[in-house]
């Protein structure tokens, strides 16, 4: 047995991700952003000692799970009689439950969360903005990486601010000539490919 509290046991989350299902308790406190594996017996302790976020995550996915907008196998929770036998109580869904991953997922989407364990930070495939790749090109990165600078033109149209900004990093793109004055011509492809407004159009007037 460890001798680690659970706040102090190593971060397992990434193996829960391989899940296709989860216990309504799991579940919860997944969303919560705690570890099954960090308290296999939370509904075993006081209601107000459980992990913050736990219990409102339950009852959110307990109702969702009842209501049919998660997809799962519903197990009715159990209530035990003056012999102590298990005997189930109707219409209710106990923490045996079984949820779909991807059902949850989707009804948090609905619910305009998109964030912690189920929506975990995309990994940006870098290949083609590093530079020692074989089959790196610096004008595709320029504009790659313009397009990711320039969120907001501030009055400019966008061609003009993304080709200000590689203007301005020229020379780590090698867009630059033989003097290391910036290649116009080379940046107006740039720009052009990192463009999102190519119809033209006045740009946006920054509102106050």
């Amino acid at each position: 047995m460890s001798d680690l509290w659970p706040d102090e046991e190593p971060d397992d989350l990434d193996y829960w991700r391989l899940c296709d299902e989860l216990s309504i308790s799991e579940a919860a406190l997944l969303l919560a952003g705690h570890s099954p594996g960090k308290f296999p017996y939370v509904e075993d302790w006081e209601t107000h000692k459980r992990p913050h976020g736990y219990e409102a995550s339950k009852t959110a996915i307990t109702n969702a799970l009842r209501g049919g907008r998660i997809k799962g196998t519903t197990e009715p929770a159990n209530w035990h009689d003056i012999n102590g036998n298990p005997e189930p109580i109707p219409n209710s869904v106990g923490l045996s439950s079984r949820v779909e991953v991807a059902s949850l997922k989707e009804w948090l989407t609905g619910r305009g969360l998109r964030r912690g364990f189920f929506f975990p930070e995309q990994i940006e495939t870098t290949d083609y903005l590093d530079p020692s790749n074989s089959r790196y090109a610096p004008k595709l990165a320029a504009a790659v990486r313009a397009w990711q600078a320039v969120t907001d033109p501030v009055g400019k149209h966008p061609k003009q601010a993304l080709a200000k900004w590689l203007r301005e990093n020229a020379a780590e793109f090698d867009l630059t000539d033989e003097e290391g004055k910036p290649n116009e011509t080379g940046i107006e492809e740039a720009a052009k490919v990192a463009n999102w407004q190519p119809g033209g159009g006045a740009p946006k007037t920054p509102s106050g």
